[in-house]
């Protein structure tokens, strides 16, 4: 019986750092320096991204992009209103991109980037003076710090605070 203890715990400890690194592994992706794909929809980012960055689709959940191109006409303080055409296509572009849930708090549906976990957690450090800089003008505007946004490219490498 204690032989085959002995032979146990060390299998049991492979199994366990084996699952540890498959985790984590999983969660690599969640790194702040990694490339979100740049937007691969030419409609999505010349209506979005004519007025702020076109963000990556999978930054919301479907059912939060759905309700934002549901009530275009009251983007934020600005008509953002499409042609029916397009706003089926751009809110298909989405859906088909967007992400998983891991993104909302508390099961609440989200309309800002800004108010996810992800996003306050990623810049917990940023100084409300910095928010309040004519530069950035508001958290929404990535590109303000992320010079390479534009391209998907969020690494801490390319970020420049506007002085």
């Amino acid at each position: 019986m204690l032989l085959a203890y002995r032979k146990s715990v060390p299998m049991f400890a492979t199994a366990v750092l084996l699952m540890g690194g498959l985790i984590s592994a999983a969660h690599a992706g969640d790194d702040d320096d990694e490339r979100m794909p740049a937007v691969k929809n030419a409609l999505f980012q010349a209506e979005c991204g004519s007025c702020h960055v076109a963000y990556p689709a999978r930054l919301l959940s479907a059912a939060s992009w759905r309700a934002m191109m549901s009530g275009l006409d009251k983007h934020f303080g600005s008509d953002a209103s499409l042609d029916a055409e397009s706003a089926r296509e751009i809110g298909a572009y989405l859906e088909k991109n967007a992400g998983r849930d891991r993104y909302a708090a508390s099961g609440k549906l989200i309309l800002r980037i800004t108010e996810t976990r992800w996003f306050q957690r990623e810049h917990d450090e940023v100084s409300a003076r910095t928010w309040k800089n004519p530069k950035v003008k508001s958290a929404a505007n990535c590109a303000a710090c992320h010079t390479q946004a534009v391209n998907g490219k969020y690494s801490e490498h390319d970020i420049r605070i506007p002085r």
